[in-house]
């Protein structure tokens, strides 16, 4: 029953964003919005929506993503027929954390820069994808926060940090990826499930019928679901890949299909 309140008041936030955007001739944003609430949003009914909504992370492949709610009066007032995410100016920045000596600093994870931010009181709605990297990493952040962030984050564990904003033109982040090669049945998400993660169908079927799996940001709860080439999947807990594309059929009549894996 809570979950099921929680959606409705979810989907209800959503429609007065998109009718105040509408009625006022301006864009509105949400929080970022997980996989979950991403869905929630896309598989909302068109008649509770006054306008369009453009998604961007901060990056091109952001998992957390801040939807803006758009009314056409805007499109025709700049001669758009689309708006991509880079052209509006979404209220979050990005955050780089470093730390202060790199010689004594410990091998931080993800789960280190989100359990410190979470520290600082700081809700999860107000902090996007985390992009740990060899030396730090990058937070995309709500604009209202940044400040805060920027002046009470100076320890992770035993690290000393130090942060510092970057303009979200300047970020060209491309996540890394493995180039995983396999054959297949037939082209179904649980079959792609199985190439990525390299475990049996029959235990991954548990993961889609229990509301785990996402194609480009969409709930997925089908098995016999077909991916299209350049398609994102996702799993939570899990990780996520991108279907390149099938190649020929083998001797034993199995398609042949490249995936790329985030790793």
């Amino acid at each position: 029953m809570n979950q099921d309140r929680d959606v409705q008041n979810l989907e209800k936030r959503f429609a007065e964003l998109s009718r105040l955007a509408y009625q006022r001739d301006i864009i509105t944003y949400s929080d970022f919005l997980n996989l979950n609430e991403q869905n929630i949003l896309h598989t909302l009914p068109k008649d509770r929506l006054f306008t369009r909504i453009v998604s961007f992370g901060g990056y091109e492949m952001a998992e957390r993503q801040m939807a803006a709610f758009i009314p056409d009066a805007l499109y025709l007032r700049y001669g758009k027929k689309e708006f991509t995410g880079t052209e509006i100016s979404y209220p979050f920045c990005a955050l780089e954390i470093t730390p202060v000596n790199v010689k004594f600093a410990e091998k931080l994870t993800h789960r280190d820069y989100l359990g410190a931010v979470l520290n600082l009181g700081i809700e999860r709605s107000r902090t996007g994808d985390i992009l740990p990297g060899e030396n730090g990493a990058l937070m995309f952040v709500h604009d209202d926060i940044a400040e805060y962030v920027r002046n009470e984050l100076s320890r992770i564990r035993h690290t000393s940090v130090k942060v510092s904003q970057v303009p979200l033109s300047d970020v060209s982040y491309m996540p890394k990826m493995e180039e995983v090669r396999g054959t297949v049945a037939s082209v179904r998400l649980d079959s792609l499930l199985s190439l990525a993660f390299s475990q049996s169908r029959s235990k991954l079927t548990g993961l889609i019928s229990g509301a785990k799996v996402y194609v480009n940001g969409r709930l997925i709860t089908s098995n016999g679901y077909q991916p299209q080439e350049g398609d994102i999947i996702s799993v939570r807990g899990m990780g996520k890949f991108r279907y390149e594309y099938a190649g020929a059929r083998t001797r034993k009549n199995r398609i042949s299909v490249v995936i790329a894996k985030y790793v």
